[in-house]
């Protein structure tokens, strides 16, 4: 059998599954139980965001789509309606594409391969390892941000994580460390590391099961690893006007977005360019200036994506009635609160912000 462990370091597996058998954390709802399935929604749930922020939504897909054929055969719509809040929504509708893949070309039966696995929407490597690990006890190594934290420290591995020549060597020693027996375990065990004792900043190093080894604790300088890519100076800053209208029972008019971009393929209030007049917004929209019973400005608010900052400024309009005509845009009005589109969390803001 190959060695699975790295040459100067044969403990590290062990070490880190004693730990995990009294410390780790066993009672996540994906762990129990721990099918295919389950495993690979929370996966795709936890790319970017943290345990605690993911479970209640985990819990609620789940008593919604309890299965990959029910996910397969409800709409993007109503799947995008139970992500709303949770933010990267591409990850929503790959998980809704990945499960019509399943359901059509696999007979609703996961492949059982980490390359099988690959080959879904959205499934890139280190999540088709942790899926086939995890649910089949499968020989698989990751290499999620908790791993490449953990292993950038443990060999001072010199980089930011997600360069080439980092990433390779991080893959190498992924693999190196991977333990052929108890691999459910060990993948959560060092994930587990990673999240709870591994911290990117104030890491517990005295209650770390590695750190006699780590050469990073040795050298007192864990918070250095992983090193950062360098930050632009500045980022992009945009601004947009969102126009939320209301009738008279409450409904607003909302509008889809389109499938690529921010908040691809969700639901918003119109948003229009930040120099847009309302009388210009109406106007496109086939609505009558006399139908406007009320009209306040909202004090403008930051979001920040991943690369750039949007102002939001909301333009609240109470209208007198119904527009006889349907807007022509493709919207629909709904209730703020009796609805199964999708929102982001900013347009679940401006609605829930629309009473008057």
């Amino acid at each position: 059998m190959a060695k699975a462990y790295h040459p100067k370091n044969p403990g590290f597996a062990a070490r880190l599954l004693t730990w995990w058998d009294k410390h780790g954390r066993k009672d996540l709802p994906w762990q129990n139980p721990r099918t295919p399935y389950r495993v690979w929604v929370s996966e795709v749930m936890l790319q970017q965001t943290q345990v605690a922020t993911v479970i209640p939504y985990f819990r609620r897909f789940m008593s919604r789509f309890p299965d990959v054929k029910t996910l397969a055969g409800s709409t993007l719509d109503e799947v995008l309606h139970h992500w709303s809040g949770l933010g990267y929504y591409a990850r929503a509708r790959n998980l809704h594409r990945a499960a019509v893949v399943v359901a059509d070309h696999h007979g609703g039966v996961f492949p059982t391969t980490a390359e099988g696995m690959q080959e879904l929407p959205g499934v890139g490597r280190s999540t088709a390892a942790a899926i086939v690990a995890q649910a089949l006890g499968t020989r698989a190594p990751i290499l999620d941000g908790n791993v490449k934290r953990v292993l950038a420290r443990h060999h001072r591995v010199a980089g930011p994580a997600n360069d080439a020549k980092t990433r390779n060597e991080l893959w190498r020693l992924t693999e190196l460390h991977t333990p052929h027996e108890r691999v459910a375990d060990y993948t959560q065990a060092i994930m587990d590391l990673g999240a709870t004792v591994c911290l990117r900043t104030g890491p517990l190093c005295p209650a770390c099961p590695v750190r006699q080894t780590c050469q990073a604790f040795a050298a007192d300088d864990v918070e250095r690893f992983p090193e950062r890519a360098k930050r632009p100076s500045a980022r992009r800053l945009e601004r947009r006007r969102f126009f939320v209208l209301t009738e008279p029972d409450g409904r607003c008019l909302v509008e889809q977005r389109p499938a690529r971009g921010i908040w691809g393929g969700l639901w918003s209030p119109p948003e229009r360019n930040a120099n847009e007049s309302l009388e210009t917004f109406l106007g496109a929209a086939g609505i009558e200036s006399a139908l406007v019973d009320d009209v306040r400005e909202q004090a403008i608010f930051r979001h920040g994506f991943s690369h750039f900052d949007l102002d939001i400024e909301p333009v609240h309009v109470r209208l007198k009635a119904m527009p006889p005509v349907a807007h022509d845009g493709g919207g629909q009005w709904i209730h703020p609160r009796r609805h199964t589109l999708g929102l982001s969390a900013v347009a679940a803001k401006l609605l829930d912000e629309q009473e008057w």
